[in-house]
Parts: C-alpha cells; sequence; structure tokens
C-alpha cells in the first residue's frame, strides 16, 4: 500500500487494517524492496483499526454513489479513434447491423452497442483449465437460440492468450507485446469469417475473460493516443502478416460475454427458463477488471440497482426472478490481485475468505455467488477449503452468472455447466433449485462410459475450429 493511501481516502484499507500491499504480522522485510518484493513503494500501513475502519466507510459511503467515478470526465476515445480512421492510419471493425446489436448505457451516459449474434469467441485461458462449464454454458445458450455455428457464432482455435496475467503478475510485460497480441487476435476475429465463405468482419468478437476485457480496453486507449506505439506495433503486425490494407484493425467496441448475457437476459428468461429460482438469494461480485479498469467504458443502467453499480449480472439474476441480496463487502476485490496470489498467496485466501466469503454467508445468506471473471470464480471458489483449518468454515457456491442461467434453463448441471470442477458445494443449490444432484450425477457416469466407447456428444462441431 502506498503512502498516499494512508489517508482515510486510501479505499485500499480494510475494517482489519489490511490492505493489498499491508504486511503480515511477524513478517519482515529486510531486502529494501517493499513488502515481499513487490517493490519500495509498497509499504507497511501503520493505520489503527480505528484508521481503517474510517476508510473502509469512506469506500462504502462514497463509491457506490458513483461520485468518485463521475468527478472526473474524460473524452471519449471512440471519437478519437473515428477520426484516425478517416486519417486513413487505421481501419475499424465495427459492430454492423447483421450483428444484431443491442444498445446500452455506459457509466457517464455514453451509448455502447452490444453484438447478439456472428460472435467470435475470445476463449479465457483459466476458464477452459479451471472452470470449463463457464464457456461451455455460453456455448450452450448459442445452440439453445438457434445460433448456427460458423454462421452466427465461430468457436475456433486461432486464438492466443491475452497475455495479461504475465503482465499483471510478473509485471516483466511491456505495452508493445500487450499491444501486438491485442492486434492480432483482433485482426483473426476480422477476417475469421472469410474461411467460412463470409465478408470480413462477418464475426465480432466477444471477449469471455474479464482480465482480457480490462487490458484490451486498456492498451487501444493506449494505442489511440500514442503515434509511436502505434508505429511501433504495426512494424511487428506487419511481420506477422497481421495488416489490411497497411493498417491496424482496431474493434470499435470491446464487448465483455456479461454485455451479451445483459442484453440477452429478458430472451433468456422469457425464451429459456424452465426452473423457478424465485426462493433462492443470489449475491453479486463484479470483477475489478471488469468496471474498475477504463471504468467510463461499463454498463450501468437505471433500472437495476438505481444505476448506482454496475447491471451485469445483478440484472441476469433478476430477469430470473432470484434474490438479489447486498452486502457490504460487495466492493472489494476478490482477493486474486495477480502477483500476490503467486507471492502472497495466504493473503489472497484470507482476503477472500473473510472479506468476500464470510462477509456473504453471513450479511446476505446467500445460496449462490454470481461472478463474470475467471479469476474471481477461481479465487472464490477454489480456496474455500482453507477455512477449514483456521475454523472458519464458511462456504457458499460460487459460479457465473452464464452458468446459473444456463441451470435455471435446463442445461445439465454436469455435462454443460460441469459443476463438478467446482471446489465450492453446489450440490445443496442445485437440489434447492429442485434438480437431482444424484440422477445427474448417475446420467454423467453413464454418459462417460458412452465417451469411452468413443461414442461422443459435441456440443460445438469440431471440425469449424479448423476451418473446415
Amino acid at each position: 500500500m502506498t503512502a498516499k493511501d494512508q489517508t482515510p481516502g486510501g479505499h485500499n484499507a480494510t475494517a482489519e487494517g489490511t490492505g493489498a500491499g499491508a504486511m503480515k504480522p511477524g513478517f519482515h522485510n529486510t531486502d529494501g524492496q517493499g513488502v515481499a518484493g513487490h517493490g519500495s513503494f509498497f509499504q507497511q500501513t501503520q493505520l489503527s483499526r480505528e484508521e481503517a475502519v474510517k476508510a473502509t466507510d469512506w469506500v462504502r459511503k462514497h463509491v457506490d454513489r458513483r461520485t468518485i467515478d463521475l468527478g472526473d470526465r474524460m473524452d471519449d476515445v471512440r471519437e478519437h479513434m473515428y477520426e484516425l480512421e478517416k486519417e486513413g492510419k487505421i481501419l475499424i471493425h465495427r459492430i454492423e447491423d447483421q450483428h444484431e446489436p443491442k444498445m446500452v448505457k455506459t457509466l457517464f451516459g455514453w451509448d455502447k452497442k452490444v453484438p447478439t449474434k456472428q460472435l467470435w469467441h475470445h476463449k479465457s485461458c483459466g476458464q477452459c483449465g479451471n472452470i470449463p462449464g463457464y464457456p461451455t454454458s455460453l456455448l450452450w445458450f448459442m445452440n439453445e437460440f438457434g445460433f448456427v455455428p460458423g454462421k452466427d457464432y465461430l468457436d475456433e482455435t486461432d486464438q492466443t492468450s491475452c497475455t495479461a496475467w504475465n503482465y499483471h503478475g510478473s509485471g516483466i510485460g511491456n505495452v508493445e507485446s500487450l499491444a501486438a497480441v491485442f492486434l492480432r487476435n483482433f485482426h483473426q476475429a476480422y477476417v475469421s469469417g472469410q474461411q467460412h465463405g463470409h465478408e470480413a468482419g462477418h464475426f465480432y468478437p466477444l471477449v469471455h475473460c474479464g482480465t482480457s476485457f480490462g487490458n484490451y480496453k486498456e492498451i487501444r486507449k493506449y494505442l489511440i493516443e500514442s503515434p509511436e506505439l502505434r508505429e511501433k506495433v504495426t512494424k511487428i503486425l506487419d511481420k506477422l502478416g497481421r495488416l489490411v490494407d497497411g493498417k491496424l484493425v482496431i474493434p470499435e467496441e470491446i464487448i465483455h460475454y456479461s454485455e451479451w448475457v445483459h442484453v440477452m437476459r429478458n430472451r433468456i428468461a422469457s425464451e429459456l427458463q424452465k426452473i423457478d429460482v424465485s426462493h433462492i438469494r443470489t449475491t453479486a461480485h463484479v470483477a475489478c477488471h471488469y468496471y474498475k479498469m477504463i471504468h467510463e467504458d461499463a454498463v450501468y443502467d437505471p433500472e437495476v440497482l438505481g444505476g448506482n453499480r454496475t447491471a451485469i449480472i445483478t440484472s441476469m439474476a433478476q430477469a430470473l426472478g432470484a434474490q438479489v441480496i447486498d452486502y457490504s463487502t460487495w466492493y472489494d476485490c476478490c482477493g486474486f490481485g495477480f502477483r500476490h496470489i503467486i507471492s502472497e498467496r495466504e493473503f489472497t485466501r484470507s482476503f477472500t475468505m473473510n472479506r468476500k466469503i464470510r462477509v456473504a454467508r453471513e450479511e446476505a445468506n446467500a445460496d449462490v455467488m454470481l461472478a463474470n471473471d475467471t479469476g474471481c470464480v477461481t479465487t472464490m471458489d477454489k480456496n474455500q477449503w482453507i477455512g477449514k483449518a483456521h475454523e472458519q468454515d464458511f462456504q457458499i457456491p460460487i459460479m457465473a452468472e452464464v452458468q446459473f442461467a444456463a441451470l435455471a434453463c435446463g442445461a445439465d448441471p454436469l455435462k454443460i455447466v460441469q459443476l463438478q470442477w467446482h471446489a465450492s458445494p453446489c450440490e445443496d443449490l442445485v437440489e434447492k433449485m429442485g434438480i437431482s444432484w444424484s440422477e445427474a450425477k448417475k446420467n454423467f457416469q453413464a454418459y462417460l462410459k458412452e465417451v469411452e466407447q468413443g461414442n461422443i456428444e459435441y456440443l460445438y462441431k469440431p471440425e469449424l475450429a479448423y476451418g473446415g
């Protein structure tokens, strides 16, 4: 925690007197590099408990009304992007009528177009590796709406990781490499339809991961504002054959999957919902990288939480008819934090248990906590076991809102939503929703025997992933 965070306005402090950079009791740093080698600017806060409580109360009072965000207005980066295109310096991948966009409002009341069809799925490395039911639930909805693979959406393999994990987790990345990866992936999204007989720009990228989403928005802003950065990465993209008419391809909007869920929520509820969830108590945790990075781009809706907080997650739960219960630490990070989950993992675990799981259980008595990012779901889902070692046996199911929505719409809890990959206990939630966990388990075991025999049921045509 930096020196400026030692004031009552330093909202990284918590009521326990520990923030993201606070030093653990009994830990003595002797290398002159700050806390746990994170840099000299990370020092002990020396906050008293009273000062820490005051800092936390300040956050609850001000951030909830968005006064801190609305205080400093800024230019809309898209306006500068359009000027660059007029000058012939870039090519904008636009959201067209063919993408059947829905209009939403962002924090400052700006319009943002969210495409609903012809989507290119930008997967998440952490979702595919740790929470596979996350992306499969999203693809399942595409199929349930009758979207045709290869025409209405594309899930191909020609995509790389965004590499933001490396940047945030280790600090050894650089803006040029991040920008080159961003432009490479979004160029692929722009040209991907051609191998299926469509025009360039047919598929529009839909980003699954909150980290990728925040990183790409930040990098797009750098690219638009820095001629030097554009010059450097143009040379790189030229060597990769990733320019169009000598120009960088930059998306008009960067779209997160939860924004697609938000604009499709009423169709999901009216056309697909099969299970009454009005007795289910839900809480929401929104990823920092969704609405705290490039916050002016996050979706807000006056009909959801009075427009005081971002609309995603909550809007889907409300559309399904679930109870949405508030809790005091809604603004807190999940505890993941990238670098300290590597070097200070016990801090991550204690933070997620004390500031998120315990509070959601004690204050909201929640049946489930819904999130919208890879790192958040992984952190809160996979670390609850550590509480038992410290007599803090607070447990709550953690999943993405798209997984919860899929359950409510009749998706198989193991084959599609894949709750067997979760470490948090999901059985009671599933049973409370009226779904038999034992029956689902028996059916899934029978399915696995079919798979062993080579009888595989595909959610997506595998040949399309390779341009077949």
